[in-house]
């Protein structure tokens, strides 16, 4: 997949929001790639983290008009991507879920410990969340935090607040009554030290009379039992509330665990629904479920095979329905670029065309039988379709070779058709650009093609030279002529691969065409009715990107002998009004 990359930058507010306990609160503000949509992918956001809130722009210029959206983290959570080291997610409750991507590790790393520094340092849902956000239970504090304090009703609030105003004023009263007491029994001490022969002397001098301020004692023992049980009963009522406030809780949580669980029961039914839809080949009825970035195109791709191919299977189905529908490509003109007055053979490719052409033309030619390893996956009337299945650096390279004959049509008006860029729009089902690059010749020119794309594979472009020629044919006798086309990736510095959106293909293509006449009547010339074309198709294609090898098979295996029929057909369209090319 093709992501764009962005200049990331971030920089910390030197502003320390110093609150009660002292607690440093990191702001942060930067530019990362912010995953949008399935149109348009990764795009530059300008990113800020203030006041518990991470907010986006759409630039740092538009940030005074107002953010485009915005999390609080005090219920985020902050987890770095498992495979892709640049990105990190935020989300909230699963509900909300932003996916965001800085252009190293480091800067990623850097945003990751920042957003997590802020929630811990927060205190949010630990035992410094009373001192960060104000304690709902606190006589003393104005400032209660709406995450504790909202998650109380107003009753509970006012009769907790009620009965912690009691305990203060028990605790109050034990603290009076331990003081006259240790102040009585200390009195008591000192004179308890006064030696016996000096006792009646001193205690004339000692302001303290035990007889005098005797001290009530059974009063102050009925009293602190009294305060005491006012104490026990008041921290019983808090921790009676506590605990409806937990069942209310807890009732309120199952209700969300239910609303989640049929939630998740619709989901698998519209999936179910989605997969028998495809099979069923209903297209009204394929719902498309996009989610984020991790359905896309990759190794660690979320989809499982069958649902990447039917995904897939939607997008070409979408394609051949354009297709009917309009014909714009058909329409577009090619431009040809000039070229120097020089020969073919001079050009720094002609070696390596052919070359190429040659081989091609051997393998075209040998048979399908022995031990080559060629099964046969398709068969239509006169067409049959042989592949092997074969991989490269793990991404499947399956060769191809198909055999098919044609009424109506020679071999060069075949070739012809399948060379020129004039028609290649019209039987090239899934291209949406091409330009010729190059001209290197009458009979050979470069080609950028751009395809389709097709969710959730990446976009596709190939750029390749494509060589037409009449050849020699020693092996046939009865063969008319001998026309191929060979089309062979290449290389140019002004069209690099994977450069933007598109991953770049690469592909070796061979088509072989003998043309064969059957003798017309004694006087009568040559008609189309006497012509037979037989034709050799054979490729190999690296898809360049990733995609499941079982879908890539069971892909070309719909598509291959779909696409020799439309093309074979647009010939047969093409050269019926026109005279015959030999």
């Amino acid at each position: 997949m093709a992501e764009e990359k962005v200049n990331t930058h971030c920089h910390y507010s030197e502003e320390e929001d110093e609150e009660s306990d002292g607690v440093v609160v990191p702001e942060l503000q930067g530019i990362l790639s912010k995953w949008t949509n399935y149109i348009h992918g990764w795009q530059s956001r300008f990113i800020v983290l203030k006041d518990g809130t991470l907010s986006y722009y759409k630039s740092e210029q538009d940030s005074g008009f107002g953010c485009r959206g915005s999390i609080g983290l005090y219920k985020a959570v902050i987890k770095a991507h498992e495979f892709d080291e640049c990105r990190f997610d935020v989300s909230v409750n699963d509900c909300l879920v932003w996916y965001l991507r800085a252009n190293s590790p480091e800067e990623k790393q850097r945003w990751v410990d920042v957003l997590k520094s802020y929630k811990a340092e927060s205190g949010y849902g630990s035992e410094n969340s009373l001192k960060r956000h104000g304690s709902a239970v606190s006589l003393t504090s104005n400032t209660q935090s709406t995450a504790s304090a909202g998650s109380f009703s107003k009753r509970g609030i006012r009769g907790l607040k009620e009965k912690l105003a009691e305990m203060e004023t028990f605790k109050n009263i034990l603290v009076q009554q331990i003081d006259t007491l240790q102040k009585y029994f200390d009195n008591c001490a000192d004179i308890a030290k006064v030696s016996p022969a000096t006792n009646q002397q001193n205690l004339t001098d000692v302001e303290f009379d035990p007889a005098e301020q005797s001290v009530d004692f059974k009063g102050e023992a009925i009293t602190f039992k009294a305060t005491s049980e006012g104490v026990l009963a008041t921290l019983q009522h808090c921790l009676d509330l506590m605990t409806q406030r937990e069942d209310a809780w807890r009732r309120r949580w199952e209700r969300e665990v239910e609303k989640r669980r049929r939630v998740e029961e619709l989901y698998y039914k519209a999936v179910k629904e989605q997969v028998a839809a495809s099979r069923e080949d209903f297209p009204t009825r394929r719902v498309l479920i996009h989610g984020g970035p991790d359905y896309e195109e990759g190794p660690h791709s979320t989809l499982c095979d069958e649902e990447f191919y039917d995904a897939v299977e939607t997008g070409l189905d979408k394609i051949d329905e354009e297709n009917q529908l309009r014909d714009r490509l058909k329409q577009k003109v090619v431009s040809i670029p000039t070229s120097p007055t020089t020969s073919a053979a001079k050009h720094r490719l002609w070696p390596e065309i052919d070359k190429v052409s040659t081989e091609q033309l051997h393998y075209a030619r040998l048979g399908v039988g022995g031990a080559g390893g060629w099964q046969l996956f398709a068969e239509d009337g006169d067409m049959r379709m042989y592949r092997r299945e074969e991989e490269a650096d793990g991404l499947v390279v399956d060769p191809l070779k198909a055999c098919h004959v044609v009424k109506g049509v020679t071999g060069h008006e075949v070739c012809n058709i399948f060379y020129s860029p004039e028609y290649r729009s019209g039987w090239e089902a899934t291209l949406e650009d091409m330009t010729v690059v190059e001209k290197i010749s009458d009979d050979t020119l470069v080609f950028l093609q751009t395809h389709k794309r097709i969710w959730p594979a990446s976009q596709r472009d190939a750029l390749f030279w494509s060589h037409i020629r009449r050849v020699s044919d020693d092996q046939d006798p009865d063969a008319h002529d001998l026309w191929i086309v060979c089309n062979h990736s290449t290389e140019y510095t002004e069209h690099p691969p994977n450069a933007g959106k598109c991953v770049r293909v690469y592909l070796t293509v061979c088509l072989v065409c003998q043309t064969f006449i059957d003798p017309p009547k004694e006087g009568s010339e040559i008609t189309r009715d006497d012509i037979t074309c037989k034709i050799t198709y054979c490729s190999v294609v690296n898809p360049g990107g990733w995609a499941p090898a079982a879908v890539l098979r069971a892909v070309y295996k719909r598509e291959y002998p779909k696409f020799l029929k439309r093309f074979t057909s647009y010939c047969i369209d093409q050269c019926k009004d026109k005279p015959i090319l030999f």
